[in-house]
This record gives C-alpha cells, structure tokens and sequence, in this order.
C-alpha cells in the first residue's frame, strides 16, 4: 500500500481515541487487509466448498465469529473472477463486515428492515441466518446502489427479501412499531476502512463528522419508530469518529423509550466505547456499545450498538 500522510488534525483525533494504542493502531493500518469471504450455505454446504478450494490449492482460515467465513490465504486468482463467486457460492465480504448481521441472529419467523441495504453483504447474510424465511425489507436511496444489492441477492440465491428505494429517515413515519429487527448500517466517514484503501484519508475533511452525524441520528430516529416494542436495532458504522457512533446513539438514549444491551459475539476480542468526547459526557448507557480496531481483531474497524425499542 502506497503510504500516504495523515493531516495533522485526524492524527491528534486518533490519539485521543487510542491514546496509548495509538502507534499499535498506525501500525495496523499501514498493512493491507486480508481478503475474506462468506460461504453461501443456500447454495452449498461449508464442506463441500471447502473441498472444492481445497482441491484448486486456495488456503482458507475460519473467521471466529462467523461459521460460514474465512479468510483467503492463498489465491493466484482474483476472487472475484472465479465461476464460485459468480454462481453465488460465495461473498466476498470484509471479516468485521459479518459481525452485525451475527449480533442479530434473526430468526426464520421475523420482519427485519435493513434500512442501508446496498451493496447487499449484510442483506444475504441475514437471510443466510433466517434460512431464506421470513421477511426482510432491504432499503437503499440509492438506485444505482439498488442495481447492485439485486444483483446480489439473486446471485446469491435470496428469495425472502423485498427491495424498496426510498430514503431511510421516512420509515419510522410510513411503518411505525412493525420490524422485529432493524440494522442501521450507517452511511459514515468510513474511517475504519482505511486497510482497504487510503481514500477515507485522501477525502478526509473535519467539518465531514458533523454533516455526516445529523443524517445519522435521523435515520436511528426512523429505525426506533419502525421497530416493534421490544424489538432489536443494531446501529453500525465502520468509522471510528465518536461523532458517529456513541454521540449518535446517546440523542437517541436521551430522548426516546430505548436501552441499549451488552453486544455478544465470540471469537471477538471488543474495544470500550468512548464515554465523553469534546466536553461532552454521554448518556451512561453507551457504555454497551463496542468498538472493533484493527490492531485488535486484524480487521477493518467497526463500531456496533445493540438497542432495544422498550415500547
């Protein structure tokens, strides 16, 4: 990876986040990530794929939290180009990527709203977990990121998901109280994919987590309102701007009928939250939330919340 320089002031925000982590950190993200993949088990057992690598000579490494996901040890072919991608055998899906859709484990009997669908990773994962039953709604405002979540979902053979096309902060009005599961994969400052590419550097600007944070508490407001009382939502980001993650979940603690619950997953090895940031000290149930680093967990970084509607 070509190395590029990181503007001062995201430096000075990195060291109030990792502090005496910091240089373990920079070290993690100067190494380029390991590409991963998620077996679709709609198409094939886990065993029978991995026969098949096997056989071509491709080493695969399980991901801990995750029993369908490997990462790839060994290909002299692009991923990508195999006839097992294109006949939806697999995802090529980053490891931290898999967490949300595990955290959630939804059920075959359930309704779940992934409201930030595209490109379809998360979506074909839950309806991996729910066996291809159920309900999923899968939602983008984006129709060209729309023409890429179809692709995937036939792809990969999905046949329990509904695709619509509108913006996210209109479901809390249009399907109030109806959603057993909702995942809010936010559209973020995509910090935490700096491993993949330099370009959350090259494009970074300060004033960005503000803009980006408002658009975020409104699409957490629309998925509180759509989810049925007592039901699940999971708040992700893949940035690690506290301006994202807790100071987003904590308006919603703040004001409305939710808690937030202890975020689970073994083989994961979690980071606290940041509890206070720019003078400001947030509501003390953000300390459930959890924070995945690179230096960790040898993955991209990722910020994930487990919410529950209390009526």
């Amino acid at each position: 990876m070509v190395e590029v320089k990181i503007p001062e002031e995201l430096l000075n925000r990195w060291k109030e986040i990792f502090q005496d982590e910091l240089e373990e950190f920079l070290e993690a993200i100067s190494t380029p990530i390991r590409e991963s993949i998620r077996v679709n088990t709609l198409k094939i057992d886990v065993s029978e794929f991995m026969r098949i690598f096997e056989e071509r000579g491709i080493g695969l490494q399980p991901v801990p939290w995750c029993k369908w996901g490997f990462w790839v040890e060994a290909s002299e072919e692009s991923l990508g180009n195999m006839w097992e991608h294109f006949a939806g055998l697999f995802y090529i899906q980053e490891a931290s990527s898999m967490m949300p859709p595990q955290i959630m484990s939804p059920d075959s009997t359930m309704k779940v709203l992934d409201m930030a669908a595209a490109p379809g990773s998360k979506t074909t994962q839950l309806a991996q977990l729910m066996n291809n039953r159920g309900i999923i709604v899968a939602n983008d405002v984006s129709v060209k990121r729309l023409k890429a979540l179809t692709n995937n979902l036939e792809r990969m053979g999905v046949a329990n998901v509904l695709v619509t096309q509108m913006d996210g902060r209109r479901f809390g009005r249009l399907a109030p109280n109806t959603f057993d599961m909702v995942l809010l994969d936010a559209p973020c400052s995509a910090e935490g994919t700096i491993r993949k590419s330099y370009k959350a550097i090259l494009n970074w600007r300060s004033w960005i987590y503000e803009k980006l944070a408002e658009t975020q508490k409104m699409l957490l407001v629309s998925a509180y309102k759509a989810a049925k009382p007592k039901g699940v939502i999971i708040y992700s980001t893949c940035t690690f701007a506290p301006e994202e993650n807790e100071w987003v979940v904590s308006y919603l603690l703040e004001r409305y009928h939710v808690t937030t619950e202890p975020v689970e997953l073994e083989g994961v090895h979690f980071s606290n939250p940041v509890m206070e940031w720019k003078g400001k000290s947030f509501h003390p149930m953000v300390k459930n939330c959890v924070r995945i680093y690179p230096h960790k967990n040898d993955v991209g970084g990722f910020f994930i919340a487990k919410l529950r509607k209390l009526e």
